[in-house]
C-alpha cells in the first residue's frame, strides 16, 4: 500500500522544531507537553502513528483523537487551537495533528503531579522554559505599554553583550553585582524592546544582542 505524498514528505523531512513523530498517544501529560511546546514556539505538527525512525506503526484513530482532545482540553492551559486530519498509509491509520502558533502565550501543561509547566520547542526537543522566557511571554501579551529607561543595569547588560557574543543570567548577576531577580527583570525589558534575544538550550539559557 502506498503512503500519501503529503505524509511521505513529512516523514522524509524528519523531526524538527515544528514536526514530531509519535507512535501513539496513550499518555495525556506527555502529549500535552508536546502540544504546548509547539503553541509556545512556532506551532507545529504531531504525526501520530509514525515511529521515530519514520516507519508506519498506525493508530486506532478514534481512541487517539479522544486522547488528543482530552489532553488539549484538560492538560493544557489555555487550550491551543488545533486541527486533526486522518490519513491511510500502508493500510494503517495515521493522524496529522496541527497545533497553531499560540497568541495567548505562555501555554502551560499539567504533569502527573498536577503541576503546571511551560515548555518550548528547540530543534527536535521539548525544553522547559526559564522564568525569564515565561515572564517575557506574559509581557508580550500585556496591554500595558513597555517603557524602557536605560540606567546603569541596562547599560551594563548591553556593554557585556558588546564584549561577549553571549551571556547567561548568572554572568549578568555576577558582573553587575545584582540579584538574579533584578537581572531577569531587566533582561525581560530589553527583550521586549527588541534589543536582546533569549536562546533556550538543554544546558542553560543564554542571551545575545538582537
Amino acid at each position: 500500500m502506498l503512503i500519501p505524498k503529503h505524509i511521505s514528505s513529512l516523514i522524509k523531512r524528519g523531526e524538527d522544531v515544528s514536526l514530531d513523530f509519535k507512535q501513539t498517544v496513550n499518555n495525556y501529560t506527555k502529549i500535552a507537553k508536546s502540544i504546548v511546546s509547539f503553541a509556545n514556539t512556532k506551532g507545529g505538527t504531531l504525526l501520530i502513528g509514525v515511529r521515530d525512525n519514520g516507519t508506519i506503526s498506525g493508530v486506532s484513530p478514534e481512541e487517539d483523537k479522544h486522547v488528543l482532545q482530552h489532553a488539549i482540553n484538560f492538560y493544557c492551559k489555555p487550550s491551543p487551537l488545533f486541527s486533526i486530519k486522518e490519513w491511510v498509509a500502508e493500510g494503517k491509520s495515521v493522524l496529522e495533528c496541527i497545533i497553531e502558533r499560540g497568541d495567548e502565550k505562555p501555554y502551560y501543561y499539567k504533569d502527573s503531579d498536577k503541576k503546571w509547566w511551560v515548555y518550548v520547542r528547540v530543534n527536535d526537543k521539548c525544553l522547559l522554559a526559564s522564568k525569564t522566557t515565561v515572564d517575557f511571554m506574559h509581557q508580550q501579551n500585556s496591554s500595558k505599554p513597555i517603557e524602557i529607561e536605560y540606567g546603569k543595569v541596562e547599560e551594563g547588560i548591553l556593554a557585556l553583550l558588546k564584549t561577549n557574543e553571549r551571556v547567561t543570567l548568572k554572568q549578568v548577576s555576577k558582573k553587575l553585582n545584582i540579584s538574579y531577580r533584578r537581572a531577569s527583570r531587566t533582561i525581560v525589558k530589553l527583550m521586549s524592546a527588541g534589543v536582546v534575544r533569549s536562546h533556550t538550550t538543554e544546558k542553560a539559557e543564554f542571551y545575545t544582542a538582537s
